[in-house]
Parts: C-alpha cells; sequence; structure tokens
C-alpha cells in the first residue's frame, strides 16, 4: 500500500507547530547552560532542581517537535503507533487547557497574571505561553489531519460499528466505575474552584480541569458501550483530551509537590489525593480506550463481504474488464 503524502494543510499546521516551539526551546538551551536570561535569581538555574526540571521538559517539548516533523514526512506514517499516540495524549491534553485558560487569563487581567512576585520574569511568561498556543493549534491540527490519513475508520464510521468484543463486559465494568471515579473528581474540583478565594483564572481552570474529567468519563462508557450513529470520533476526541488532561496535569502537579525547592507549593492533604487519583483514573481511561481502539482498528482490517452477484474467490472467477465488450 502506498504511504499517502502529507497535504498542505498538515504541513503548515506542523510547521506552525515547529516555530512556535523555537522560543521555549531556545530558553530551556539558554537556562541549561547557565544562563540567566529572564530570571531575578541568577543562582536559581544552577539547582539541581531547576536542572531536572529544565531537562525534562526540553526532553517533551524535543518530542513534540520531532512528531510535528514526522507528521510532513512519509515515514511519519510508518512509526508504531504507541510511538505516536503516548507522546501526544499527554501533550494535548496538558496543551488544550492552557489553549483555554491562557486568552481569559490575558483578557481578564492582562500582562498581571503573570506577574506573581516569582523568580521569573513576566516576559518569559507571556512567550512561552504565547508558544504553547501556537504549539498546541498546530499540533492538534496536524495530528487530527495525521491521523484521519492513517486511520481513515476511527472518522468514516459510526460508534456502533463491527461486532462486540470479547473483552467489552469488563470494559463495561471499567467504564461505569471511571465514570463514578471521575464524577467524584471533577465535581470536587469545580466545587473547589466556585467557593471563593481563587482568581478568576485559577478558578475558571478548576471548573475547566474539573468538567475534562467528567466528560472523559462519559465518553468512555459511550465508546465501550459502543452503539449509535453518531460518528466515532466524537466521544473519541473528548475522551482523549480529558484523559490526557487529567495524567498530565495530574502528574505535573505530583511532580512539582514532590521535588520541592524553588518550585514546590504547599498542598493539602485533600489537594493531593485529588490529584493522585485524577493521574491514575486518566491513565485507566488511557488505557481502556487504548484497548477500544486496537479492537477497533482490527475490525477496519477485516476484508468486507463480497458483492452478493460475485462468486467465491478461486482463481478464474474474475474476468477482465473488457470482458463482452470489445
Amino acid at each position: 500500500m502506498t504511504t499517502p503524502r502529507a497535504g498542505i494543510g498538515r504541513i503548515t499546521a506542523a510547521l506552525v507547530a515547529i516555530a512556535a516551539m523555537l522560543p521555549y526551546l531556545t530558553i530551556k538551551v539558554l537556562w541549561l547552560t547557565g544562563s540567566s536570561l529572564g530570571v531575578t535569581d541568577p543562582n536559581l538555574m544552577g539547582t539541581s532542581t531547576m536542572l531536572g526540571m529544565n531537562a525534562l521538559t526540553f526532553g517533551m517539548d524535543a518530542v513534540a517537535l520531532v512528531l510535528a516533523l514526522a507528521f510532513t514526512m512519509r515515514w511519519g506514517m510508518r512509526l508504531p503507533a504507541w510511538l505516536v499516540l503516548l507522546p501526544l495524549w499527554v501533550g494535548t491534553g496538558l496543551l488544550s487547557v492552557v489553549m483555554m485558560t491562557a486568552p481569559l487569563g490575558l483578557g481578564l487581567e492582562g500582562m498581571g497574571v503573570f506577574a506573581n512576585g516569582g523568580p521569573i520574569e513576566p516576559w518569559v511568561y507571556l512567550a512561552v505561553y504565547a508558544g504553547f498556543f501556537g504549539q498546541g493549534a498546530g499540533l492538534l491540527t496536524a495530528f487530527v489531519l495525521y491521523a484521519r490519513d492513517r486511520w481513515p475508520a476511527l472518522f468514516s464510521t459510526p460508534i456502533g460499528y463491527g461486532p462486540a468484543p470479547a473483552t467489552k463486559p469488563f470494559q463495561l465494568v471499567v467504564g461505569w466505575g471511571a465514570l463514578l471515579v471521575v464524577a467524584l473528581l471533577g465535581g470536587t474540583r469545580i466545587v473547589w474552584a466556585l467557593g471563593g478565594g481563587l482568581s478568576a483564572v485559577a478558578a475558571a481552570q478548576g471548573v475547566l480541569k474539573g468538567g475534562l474529567a467528567i466528560a472523559a468519563g462519559a465518553a468512555l462508557l459511550v465508546v465501550v458501550r459502543g452503539s449509535g450513529r453518531r460518528p466515532f470520533w466524537q466521544p473519541l476526541a473528548a475522551g482523549w483530551l480529558g484523559s490526557g488532561a487529567m495524567f498530565g496535569w495530574g502528574m505535573y502537579a505530583l511532580i512539582v509537590m514532590i521535588v520541592g525547592g524553588p518550585l514546590g507549593v504547599e498542598i493539602e492533604a485533600a489537594a493531593g489525593l485529588v490529584e493522585l487519583f485524577t493521574t491514575l483514573t486518566g491513565l485507566v481511561i488511557g488505557m481502556c480506550g487504548g484497548f477500544v481502539l486496537v479492537e477497533r482498528l482490527t475490525v477496519g482490517d477485516v476484508q468486507p463481504p463480497q458483492h452478493p452477484l460475485e462468486g467465491e474467490d478461486r482463481d478464474g472467477d474474475r474476468q477482465a474488464a473488457h470482458h463482452g465488450h470489445r
């Protein structure tokens, strides 16, 4: 089978994402090499904690850059599916929250949203979050176009497609259990966000994260039930972004809470438990959704039944197209 060539839309979106990553990667390289650009405390970036965090975040963005480049090349269509889907799942989950809340923060508070009194100058935050917005928009668009070319059945089939898999009873147990857990976790986040004491931006982010968690649980249940004529990609998108945001942001909060130092924040025990269970539940939803995708794509690879007027496939059954029309 011929590998489809990337269209102009996919190439343009990937190049936009790559261009948006360059300022962030440049800042990270400067900090890792000892520069104090944009930092009020010259010794901050030399600490082991910040060196480790900067190396980690540089590596994450470098992986995203390689994937964006892969979306423009034919060899990208031959990469193992897990190598594409796993980092994109986490990355798009993280970026989707930034894309939805950063413009709101600028609209409500202007540059004051970045003036938190910390060791990082406000212009760095502006450059980084502007880059995140462009990176998210370009990467999401390029990935959707890439997935549509590589796995077209996911975009062209309804939810109720193919025979029920042998693991459906177990998937339903996981789906209902995940929905109950995310209803509790998401509801808790929303109540805390609306309970007062938070800035408008922090409250909006809490409501968004809670809503995405509930949407992920509901989407997983719709997918594992496997009935209905609505397009499959609709619950897939909700489950993908919601579970990715749960795992990505939950893991980030746990790392920041554990490492301490200049990034350490005081988190109450209840909030820490919410972050832990959010991370684990997001992982469970992502894994269950992954099994559903594998089973669904396997069904899509089955050869369709022959036309009723055709006989069984045997050597010599098929005649040339010009037969009888000389």
